[in-house]
């Protein structure tokens, strides 16, 4: 199930569309004034219908597949041995197509569009399905489209602050927001986030880049030089950068945000990854029209790429910074500060990324169980079977609706809270007032980037092993379109980029603890407020169901309260356990509760009793040959036929 509705409005206003290559007509492009629309179409489902096509184009897989197949080389030195400055890192055509499809289906762009035929639809949203659909085929281009995201974020937050000392910093930092935003491939960019050193991932006290002031002096000499300007002509920053960074994912991206160290702390910059060259004085024609100006690395080397397990198609690098000019970003020794706003959306796209790779994974297991056959019958109609997946695809259910909700109250804070819930049925489960929005999203996000994750991992095992043996090969023709390794592979470093599990319990636990938040006590005063408000609208269909969840949402209480800092570390995986379970019941109770029917109210009974009662076994009071029905209906997607709701379910 794809849970858009639930929090999207769907209005019916037109889909602009425009071309990107020889794909034409199967996608949904950058909206521009002068773009032709498609009448009659909703904006939503129309463009999430033509992703859907994109993604399964047999011309777009050849571009995932070229990307999987052949990954990028580095050439660190040019023919006589000098080091190569000018392309060191090559990635292939497949890879370079599939992030022009991405910047114009709008992976970014679509949530910070300022149209109005999008005001009164949650972007967040509206952008997040597009990544669900998009995101396998787009071959972990979804990792550079991610830190653009963080990038636009933190860059939005700053475009009005004055220069101050930094004289032009201001219309540098429009340009890039313009260029991390736009769906327009010619014009966009994609964003590195450079935190990573060797002494360690998320711990970046430990950081040893240093940014030094440039001397006026200095600055005077250099200005009028091709140098001193970036790739697009824009003035290079007054701050020089030397230090490493060791794993540094998207190196090829345009523009990059990265932490280092100055006389006042930790401060983040914005650093352009390539400026012109030295010895670019005269333009060049090609094909009759003026070539860019030649560039180079903006000080930058690149050490070597990383082998990693998976996410071969992506460019991970140790690079050398020396003299790299940059940026401050907002105020020198608040670093950290600042690139909370990135980790944020980051982390949310990687729960985001995780529960899109499942739903692949699910999907594949869905067409193979139809069609393969076991002792003359066929997957689909072995109970075993059917039961096996029906659990997997409820467990993917609730990660599902963790994520969206999620994801819908990060719209609610950029837009508004009318915005977004306009004739929608989400009125009485998104809080009304940004504070509670806010604090809601602050205390969850953590838990929906671990616990995600990493039932991702484990679901995409569970759908390797359902395909058998040709779960476990790499099967890369067709596209790789049963190519289930490669999206297991991918998908292991959900649970690791970005923050481990122990890193998200110990921010869960920082928040819990933060007496600045929900007056003193953000479980009892935020958190429980709500789930027992939204519980109160589903009473009447699940009694029994709703009694689970609030014993579940008491034992939280009770596994907090009174508790040092010290222990709910210690425990602090437990704790994101229950607001995992906690959450995700609730949605699904209100989900089956506004939208009443098979076989989402089975779904919604079924995971609440699994995670929030204390008996391992719960009351069944179908028979086994019943369920087998609804099993189906889960896993397939089929009706059954009219199946009335036992009384006690």
């Amino acid at each position: 199930m794809f849970v858009l509705p639930l929090f999207c409005r769907i209005a019916e206003v037109r889909c602009p569309s425009t071309s990107y290559g020889e794909e034409r007509g199967a996608t949904c492009g950058r909206s521009s004034a002068d773009a032709h629309h498609v009448p009659g179409k909703n904006i939503v489902t129309s463009h999430l219908h033509r992703v859907a096509r994109v993604a399964l184009d047999s011309r777009v897989l050849a571009h995932a597949t070229d990307a999987e197949i052949n990954h990028p080389v580095l050439r660190p030195l040019a023919t006589f041995g000098q080091e190569n400055q000018n392309d060191p890192l090559w990635t292939t055509a497949g890879w370079q197509r599939l992030k022009e499809i991405g910047v114009a289906e709008g992976v970014v762009g679509i949530s910070y569009s300022q149209s109005k035929e999008t005001e009164n639809i949650n972007r967040r949203v509206y952008a997040f399905g597009v990544n669900h659909l998009w995101g396998v085929t787009g071959t972990m281009t979804g990792c550079p489209m991610t830190m653009t995201d963080g990038a636009a974020k933190l860059l939005s937050k700053h475009m009005g602050d004055p220069d101050g000392d930094e004289k032009g910093r201001s219309q540098v930092f429009q340009e890039a927001y313009r260029r991390v935003t736009s769906r327009d491939p010619t014009y966009a960019w994609t964003s590195g986030q450079w935190m990573t050193e060797r002494s360690g991932g998320s711990d970046v006290s430990g950081t040893e880049t240093i940014a030094t002031r440039i001397s006026p002096e200095e600055l005077a000499r250099d200005e009028g030089s091709p140098r001193s300007l970036d790739a697009v002509g824009m003035p290079l920053g007054p701050w020089k950068i030397n230090g490493f960074k060791w794993f540094s994912s998207a190196t090829d991206s345009e523009m990059a945000v990265l932490l280092a160290n100055t006389e006042k702390g930790l401060s983040a910059f914005y650093m352009p990854v390539r400026r012109r060259k030295g010895d670019a004085t005269s333009t060049v024609r090609i094909n009759g029209l003026d070539a860019p100006p030649e560039t180079e690395l903006n000080g930058v080397r690149i050490s070597r790429l990383k082998n990693k397990l998976g996410t071969k198609s992506l460019p991970t690098a140790e690079l050398e910074l020396r003299g790299a000019r940059a940026w401050l970003i907002g105020t020198e020794g608040r670093g950290v500060a600042e690139i909370a706003a990135v980790l944020n959306i980051t982390r949310m796209s990687t729960a985001g990324g995780s529960v899109a790779s499942w739903s692949r994974g699910l999907a594949i297991c869905r067409a193979y169980s139809k069609v393969r056959k076991v002792r003359g019958g066929l997957l689909q109609d072995i109970p075993t079977h059917l039961r096996w997946m029906a659990e997997e695809t409820i467990k993917y259910h609730a990660a599902a609706h963790f994520v969206y909700f999620g994801v819908a109250l990060q719209g609610a804070l950029e837009q508004s809270y009318d915005a977004v819930v306009s004739n929608t049925k989400a009125a009485k489960l998104i809080p009304s007032d940004e504070i509670s929005i806010s604090l809601l999203l602050r205390l969850l996000l953590p838990a929906m980037k671990a616990q995600v994750s990493v039932a991702s991992v484990n679901g995409l095992r569970e759908c390797m092993e359902c395909l058998g043996g040709v779960g476990y090969c790499e099967n890369n023709e067709e596209g790789g379109l049963m190519n289930i390794a490669k999206i297991y592979r991918d998908n292991l470093v959900n649970p690791i980029w970005e923050g481990t599990v122990s890193v998200m319990a110990e921010d869960a636990v920082r928040v819990i603890t933060d007496k600045r938040l929900g007056s003193g006590d953000i479980l009892s005063n935020v958190f429980k407020p709500w789930v027992m408000a939204v519980l109160d609208g589903c009473a009447d269909s699940f009694q029994q169901e709703v009694v689970l969840v609030k014993e579940k949402m008491e034992a939280l209480s009770n596994l907090t309260n009174g508790k040092g800092k010290d222990e709910l570390t210690y425990r602090g995986r437990e704790i994101l356990g229950h607001l995992e379970a906690i959450t995700s019941s609730l949605l699904l109770l209100f989900d089956a509760t506004a939208n009443p029917g098979y076989p989402v109210q089975t779904i919604a009974s079924r995971w609440v009793r699994s995670r929030c009662s204390q008996d391992s076994v719960t009351e069944d009071v179908q028979t086994w040959q019943d369920r087998v029905v609804v099993d189906k209906s889960i896993f397939l997607g089929t009706s059954g036929g009219e199946m009335r709701r036992p009384a006690k379910l």
